[in-house]
């Protein structure tokens, strides 16, 4: 059973890093690109980035440009967010999520892939941020 598990969410003062963490199980996610989506209640989803499968590329929103780095470790089914000089408008949950098509090269060619892409989404990491 295909499954993402997002885990690492938590408190964090303006001007702190996190890292937020998406262990996949189920699929080989070599062949699939990785995206990272955030939400806040009431709100709708947004877009941070994406990273190709082979982890050579990687795209981000302009709101998290130059601060928010995505990366993977294949062999650990492992994808990760990191989140640094985190702003109190960075305040949402994170969701990780895989291409429904691995066939998808959106990502690789430089492009963020949308929403409707994705098939498969983690359970999401509550990341507030205040002081």
């Amino acid at each position: 059973q295909l499954q993402l598990v997002d885990s690492g969410g938590g408190l964090v003062q303006p001007g702190g890093s996190l890292r937020v963490s998406c262990v996949v199980s189920g699929f080989t996610l070599d062949y699939y690109a990785m995206g990272w989506f955030r939400q806040a209640p009431g709100k709708e989803r947004e877009g941070v980035g994406c990273v190709s499968a082979d982890g050579d590329h990687s795209n981000y929103a302009d709101a998290v440009k130059g601060r928010f780095t995505l990366s993977r470790d294949n062999a650990k089914n492992t994808v990760y967010l990191q989140m640094n000089s985190l702003k109190p408008e960075d305040t949402d949950f994170y969701y990780c999520a895989a291409l429904a098509d691995p066939f998808n090269v959106m990502c690789k060619l430089g492009a963020l892939v949308p929403e409707g892409d994705y098939g498969y989404w983690g359970q999401g990491a509550q990341v507030p941020v205040s002081s």
